[in-house]
């Protein structure tokens, strides 16, 4: 019983992650209906910011507020000067609903290309700003260390505040409308483009925390989030493109759930189970557990 508890501590720890990055996916698909392939590329630059700053510095709380600040600085760059403007030159066509797409994909080998050039592809070491050995209760060491509580509470407390955003304030207001109707969120006086700029620099926001928090003690690379991103991806479209709910629900659920895939299966298991969950909510549900069927089309 000891260790299945140990195993969902581990899940929910890694899950959290998940959520973050699952819901600065969905901020994005919400505002402009856009899968952010450019999402991982951001998330790698601020934490190579947070490296740098935690080098130079030695404060994690220094590194971890200034990396979040430029990674929402970045995804309002983004939106403002890439999108904003592709959205208004690309809007009819053939091929106007893929090429934001294809921007965003574009834009990843960019920032890949950018911070190799600027840090190199060698692997580098992001020490952890808390111990990573396992809590000891008696003559029992838990696989579950400060460095996991540290990831749980973090992550809970920025959704908390996403939350409360969102369901309890003006801003929030504004964002859910401009989201579901545009149209007559201008007629209602709400600033439809600078809103959409604001769920990207909350989706930057979000997507730094989650490159932070999973990379201490980890070898920090251009591609060293390719995974992060994907796993996200995946809990995002299972628990719904739709829904903020949706997008912490599918992290913690495929976190958890890939950690018993992990412990008791092996690894080699870990990305044909995560797809085939994928397919199987597709084909059953393919607006996701928490999507809204029938939701407002592009």
């Amino acid at each position: 019983m000891q260790q299945v508890i140990n195993v969902f501590l581990i899940g929910i720890s890694i899950g959290s992650i998940y959520a973050l990055m699952s819901l600065a996916l969905v901020l994005v698909w919400r505002s402009t209906r856009v899968v952010n392939f450019a999402q991982a590329g951001q998330a790698i630059v601020t934490t190579y910011v947070a490296w740098e700053v935690v080098n130079r510095s030695g404060s994690f709380l220094m590194a971890f507020i200034v990396a979040v600040a430029i990674g929402g600085l970045i995804g309002g760059l983004v939106e403002s000067g890439m999108m904003r403007t592709l959205f208004k030159h690309a809007s009819d066509g053939p091929v106007a609903s893929v090429a934001p797409v294809i921007a965003t994909l574009g834009l990843l080998g960019v920032i890949r290309a950018l911070v190799g050039l600027i840090w190199t592809n060698e692997g580098k070491r992001f020490e952890s700003p808390v111990s990573t050995a396992g809590f000891v209760i008696g003559d029992t060491t838990l696989p579950f260390s400060r460095l996991n509580l540290l990831i749980i509470c973090t992550a809970a407390f920025v959704m908390i505040v996403f939350s409360i955003v969102f369901q309890r304030t003006n801003l929030g207001l504004a964002l859910r409308a401009a989201a579901y109707n545009p149209e007559i969120a201008r007629l209602s006086g709400v600033k439809v483009a600078m809103t959409r700029t604001i769920g990207w620099v909350f989706a930057g926001a979000a997507g730094a925390v989650a490159g932070i928090l999973l990379s201490p003690n980890d070898s920090l690379t251009p591609y060293s989030l390719d995974v992060l991103f994907v796993f996200g991806f995946v809990a995002a479209v299972v628990g719904g493109l739709e829904s903020l709910v949706g997008a912490v629900v599918g992290g913690l659920v495929l976190g958890v759930g890939l950690s018993f895939i992990t412990f008791y299966l092996g690894t080699s298991l870990v990305f044909p189970t995560a797809f085939i969950v994928l397919v199987v909510v597709l084909l059953v549900r393919p607006s996701g557990l928490f999507g809204v069927k029938g939701a407002r089309s592009a």
